[in-house]
């Protein structure tokens, strides 16, 4: 896990809490001071974060935090579910292959490992977001289907979409915790199903997956609300 895995983990969880308004300028030395960072990992964050749809160059290019709607959000999400969901299935269909194997046992083996922290560190919470990636990114890869691929990407653009943009955010750690186990267990299954050839079950199980980032963003709107604050560009009521 990098310096700049963290710093884009907490820029992320800052944007959909809220912290930030439509708009709003976010400028790097700010920042890399308020995340104890230098300006280094905050600018190959904000690159990262513009490619995943949270934040906007303008004409200067300086980053603004993009106006978004909670529609579009759990739209991309549901997308993704079904695009992986039929990746999952072409993977246990073609067969899993021993690199392939090793590859997603020792995602899986790292994420019990740093999940066993109780409470999680901020360290441990943005090394398994980088190892969630990697997951993610394996059996996508591994499907074979060029067009899924592309459309996996086009979707990555919007707020978060992307397999990591879609973990619980930091704030009430515990049930956070308790929801990164339940998405983990569900890597298991997934794992399971691939090697054991069940296409229908892997699919199903992709689709379910994205379930936790619905949940983090029913939860969201729920802390906003309780503040008596709307999330960045969101409507409370969604539509």
């Amino acid at each position: 896990m990098s310096l700049q895995e963290t710093v884009l983990m907490q820029l992320r969880d800052l944007i959909l809490s809220g912290e930030f308004a439509p708009g709003q300028r976010l400028a790097e030395q700010q920042l890399a001071e308020r995340l104890g960072a230098s300006r280094t990992p905050v600018r190959a964050a904000l690159v990262t974060l513009e490619q995943e749809g949270l934040v906007e160059a303008n004409d200067t290019g300086k980053y603004l935090v993009r106006q978004f709607t909670a529609r579009e959000v759990t739209d991309a999400i549901a997308v993704r579910g079904h695009l992986e969901g039929m990746a999952a299935r072409l993977v246990a269909e073609h067969g899993v292959s021993r690199q392939l194997h090793g590859d997603l046992q020792a995602c899986l083996d790292e994420g019990d490992r740093l999940l066993a922290d109780s409470p999680l560190t901020i360290e441990s919470y943005a090394a398994y977001a980088a190892m969630n990636d990697r997951f993610h990114a394996l059996i996508l890869d591994a499907c074979g289907n060029r067009a899924l691929q592309r459309a996996v990407a086009l979707n990555d653009k919007l707020p978060f979409a992307p397999a990591s943009a879609m973990l619980p955010m930091q704030g009430t750690v515990a049930l956070d915790r308790d929801w990164m186990l339940y998405a983990h267990r569900q890597h298991h299954m997934l794992f399971d199903a691939l090697r054991r050839g069940e296409g229908a079950r892997a699919q199903a199980l992709g689709v379910e997956h994205t379930e936790v980032a619905q949940m983090n963003m029913r939860l969201a709107l729920e802390r906003r609300a309780e503040s008596e604050r709307f999330m960045p560009g969101m409507r409370l009521v969604v539509g």
